[in-house]
């Protein structure tokens, strides 16, 4: 096993790599990001200026190069529009996402694996259609379009809920971290604590409904084939309470193919909730992208893109670690 993760975590570097000289390939068609910089106003001398301050004058190989080995010694370069280090970009806003991407997915790895166990042992009842339209729903809807709708329903016509933001800037709290639900709990700040999950909510459900519509159909089939096997009859011929057939006995086999979908599910939802944080004006990575690709910022659209290929392969190897502990028979070689 400990081979075997070596060799995973060296086999990030060529898929990083890869992910670095795409980008950089991709950047260079973009606008010149010297005029967005300057203004319209600016003349040909000081965008020229500005180029060769920015490294932009020099061949692509010898920019990729730099960009590479200033990377490999934690220097993603700086911003074009607010001249800061990218780290320090990217590193107060990953918090914010991270947070909204663990409520997503954990709200969808609830919902949808509850749904799909309901509907394989009511199977083609009511309650199996109702649960199979639901998740029909939830990956067919588009992100956008359901966060508004939450917002129209429960932050504009019920006042239930904040209608943006991550947290109410009138109420003064202050946090040391970005990961503000985590701190206000740790820290026992009980009025922070449920404002913060107040205002997470709506962006972590839209962000959750297509996982959880894939979630529970996955969870549904892997459990209709796992119910039929020899083993299970077995467990209930012997009078084995159904709870502990399902859940001892049943659900544990079934999870295999679930775990991969949840796996793959954290790294998409990282990088779906750009529209998420933008229809919600949550201040994470996604606007934080959002907003360099608008402004041709190339360090931070560089920086973030390598942060969320990181976290995905990263998060793909706990995956292949967990099969392991799911199915003792399961063996790395």
């Amino acid at each position: 096993m400990v081979s075997y993760i070596i060799r995973r975590l060296l086999m990030l570097v060529p898929v990083l790599l890869g992910v670095t000289l795409a980008v950089f390939l991709v950047m260079q068609v973009i606008p010149d990001p010297t005029g967005i910089i300057l203004g319209q106003h600016a003349t040909p001398a000081q965008m020229a200026a500005l180029r060769h301050e920015l490294g932009l004058d020099r061949p692509v190989w010898v920019q990729y190069g730099d960009f590479l080995w200033k990377a490999l010694h934690g220097d993603l370069g700086r911003s074009y529009l607010t001249r800061a280090p990218v780290t320090y970009e990217i590193g107060r806003r990953f918090p914010h996402t991270i947070e909204l991407t663990l409520a997503a997915i954990l709200i969808a790895s609830v919902v949808g694996i509850l749904a799909g166990i309901v509907s394989a042992i009511r199977q083609y009842t009511v309650i199996d259609h109702l649960a199979m339209v639901g998740a029909l729903l939830g990956v067919s809807m588009p992100i956008f379009w359901l966060g508004l709708m939450l917002i129209e329903l429960f932050a504009v016509y019920l006042h239930w809920l904040p209608v943006d933001g991550r947290i109410t800037l009138e109420a003064g709290y202050h946090f040391r971290t970005g990961f503000y639900i985590i701190e206000a709990a740790v820290t026992h700040n009980w009025p922070a604590f449920r404002d913060a999950v107040r205002h997470i909510i709506l962006p972590a459900t839209a962000l959750a409904a297509y996982s959880t519509g894939l979630i529970a159909r996955m969870t549904r089939s892997s459990m209709l084939e796992v119910v039929r096997q020899d083993y299970i009859r077995t467990a209930r011929a012997k009078g084995v309470p159904e709870r502990r057939v399902i859940f001892r006995h049943a659900l544990k086999n079934a999870m295999i193919p679930v775990v991969t979908v949840v796996g793959l599910q954290f790294g998409y939802l990282l990088g779906g909730a750009v529209l998420t944080e933008t229809v919600f004006s949550w201040p994470g990575i996604g606007s934080l992208a959002v907003s360099a690709v608008q402004n041709s910022d190339i360090p931070l659209i560089q920086g973030t893109v390598l942060l969320v290929a990181t976290v995905f392969v990263v998060v793909n190897l706990v995956v292949d670690i967990v099969y392991a502990f799911l199915d003792p028979r399961i063996r790395y070689s």
